[in-house]
C-alpha cells in the first residue's frame, strides 16, 4: 500500500467546452495544476453541500477534495 494520501486516481472525461471552462477557472484562481484545481472544485462543491468546511489557508499542495477534520452535516458537527 502506497504511503501517498493520494493514491487513488480519479478518470474522468470532459467536453471540450468543459475543459476549457476548467482551465480558465485555474488560471483565474492561478491553481498550480489541472488537478488541484479540480480537486479545489470539488471540494467546494462538497463544501456547499455540508460536506467539508474550509478555513481558506491551505497551500496548493493542501488542496482535497475532504477535509481531514469536522464534517459540517447540517447543523450538527461530526468528526472525519
Amino acid at each position: 500500500m502506497s504511503s501517498d494520501p493520494r493514491g487513488e486516481r480519479l478518470q474522468i472525461m470532459l467536453t471540450k467546452e468543459e475543459l476549457t471552462a476548467v482551465d480558465s477557472w485555474r488560471f483565474n484562481k492561478h491553481m498550480p495544476s489541472r488537478a488541484a484545481a479540480v480537486r479545489e472544485l470539488l471540494r467546494r462543491g462538497l463544501s456547499a453541500e455540508g460536506f467539508a468546511v474550509a478555513d481558506g489557508t491551505t497551500k496548493s499542495g493542501d488542496f482535497g477534495v475532504v477535509a481531514n477534520g469536522p464534517i459540517k452535516v447540517g447543523k450538527a458537527q461530526r468528526s472525519a
